[in-house]
């Protein structure tokens, strides 16, 4: 394959709520009312992963895709209301303040979902500028709720940021900001790449759109167009939108020089009306069960990532920080444990395999299972949110080839597996106590992962 002497431009589009069984390219598509020829189109054109994990919901996962390390690690487990501790401590170091020292200009326009307060939006945290939600989209019903009451909970924001100032409100994020808001994070993305490129500058841009969490709604000229409901709708507008993505990078003349990565954040939505589906899996996020860890992933890099590829082997969020950097020519963080594997050598053909064949899952503070090779070996059981955790005094084992729903324990013919799963908590358990993780109340002006747990019980965050 041909190399290249610089690193490339990098565009990391991340969808939200999108099940493993959406796209048309994952077995969706028209079958879910909603064509997707875009998307389809972009997974043909470089490597489509099959086994992309992620962690149990939006805080956990953005987390670790911007830190490469698991939450339990960074604290930021789970998404809480404003105005109470959430997100990403200042100490960690995030994707975007590595590529910016390597030289990127660094832009977001999206959902952030690691912090709600100064000191810890987008813009401060290694993006030069950010336009978006600071949350989550579910708070765009707040507004209409019967009983709202502005003087206790504050009224959902969407806003804006640049390095060395302070976050800016721009409006009101409500159930009609909700139909725009993509189209919007979409038009900024756009300028973004031509203002960089018109400086002649290299630019990570991250675009982690909304669609599709709930409530899912269609921007207007998308409302109604398939037919079959706003789900659908919206699926057809996301399509549209990373096609103006990539119609951009086009127009830039810039594709060849370009990664683009098109991801989820989780497995599907499980609430009804905006449920989602995980194709043939079983679950959605908030389990443990494969329809919440494994998501879409689509690489593009023409010339490094050869087209129409398509793998089973595993790769995990945490893997994109350390691979992206590798990408960039960043350096890793090395003061701390990074929990993420450099796998540029499989997406670019010089390896044969993906370098991961397992990891921990937890949701929060709970281990819940580990994924090693085709096995997954359940701790605590879940396979409905909110339908009661079976915590197990024997493990459950499932192979996932020959058992893709996790029906059928197999721990006693394929007990011989569960020794490197052990040994994998056993060593995990061991980088914990060593590197203690950081509690999600420290406080921002520690500096150090023995002052933020020093600090913890003293100053509220």
């Amino acid at each position: 394959m041909a190399s290249t002497a610089k690193p490339p431009h990098i565009v990391l589009v991340l969808a939200d709520n999108l099940g493993w069984g959406e796209l048309g390219c994952y077995g969706g598509g028209a079958l879910r009312g909603a064509p997707t020829p875009r998307i389809d189109t972009l997974a043909t054109e470089g490597l489509r992963c099959l086994n992309f994990n992620v962690e149990s919901d939006c805080v956990p996962t953005r987390s670790a895709l911007m830190t490469g390390r698991h939450p339990i690690r960074t604290g930021a487990l789970q998404s809480v209301p404003a105005g109470l501790p959430q997100g990403i401590h200042p100490w960690e170091k995030t994707l975007a303040e590595v590529l910016k020292e390597a030289g990127y200009a660094t832009g977001m326009f999206g959902k952030w979902h690691l912090g709600d307060r100064e000191g810890r939006y987008p813009h401060q945290r290694g993006f030069n500028e950010w336009y978006g939600i600071p949350r989550t989209s579910n708070e765009t019903m707040f507004t209409a709720s019967p009983g709202f009451d502005a003087s206790v909970v504050d009224v959902p924001k969407v806003l804006q940021g640049k390095v060395g100032e302070a976050a800016q409100a721009v409006g009101d994020y409500d159930l009609a900001k909700r139909r725009l808001i993509d189209g919007e994070l979409t038009e900024r993305a756009i300028d973004f790449m031509q203002r960089q490129i018109a400086a002649r500058q290299r630019f990570f841009l991250y675009v982690p759109l909304t669609h599709l969490h709930f409530p899912t709604l269609a921007h207007p000229d998308f409302a109604g167009r398939s037919g079959v409901g706003e789900f659908a709708d919206s699926m057809m507008e996301m399509d549209h939108r990373v096609g103006q993505l990539l119609d951009a990078v086009d127009a830039l003349n810039i594709r060849d020089e370009t990664l683009f990565i098109f991801a989820s954040d989780n497995g599907p939505e499980f609430r009804r009306p905006w449920r989602g589906t995980a194709g043939p899996w079983s679950g959605t996020y908030h389990t443990a069960m494969e329809g919440g860890l494994r998501v879409p992933l689509i690489v593009r890099w023409p010339g490094r990532v050869a087209s129409g590829r398509v793998s089973d082997d595993i790769i995990h969020v945490t893997d994109l920080f350390s691979t992206l950097i590798a990408a960039g020519a960043g350096q890793l963080p090395t003061d701390r444990p990074i929990d993420g594997i450099n796998q540029l050598a499989w997406w670019t053909g010089a390896a044969q395999r993906s370098s991961r064949e397992g990891f921990l899952f937890y949701i929060k503070r709970e281990l819940r299972a580990v994924k090693w090779r085709h096995y997954k070996l359940h701790l605590v059981f879940e396979s409905e949110p909110n339908q009661g955790a079976k915590h197990l005094e024997t493990p459950w084992l499932f192979n996932i080839l020959r058992d893709p729903k996790e029906e059928t324990d197999v721990a006693m013919e394929d007990g011989w597996v569960r020794g490197p799963m052990r040994r994998m908590i056993q060593a995990f358990e061991q980088s914990l106590r060593e590197h203690p993780p950081i509690p999600p109340g420290a406080a921002d002006d520690c500096t150090t992962v023995a002052a933020i747990s020093r600090a913890t019980a003293k100053t509220p965050a």
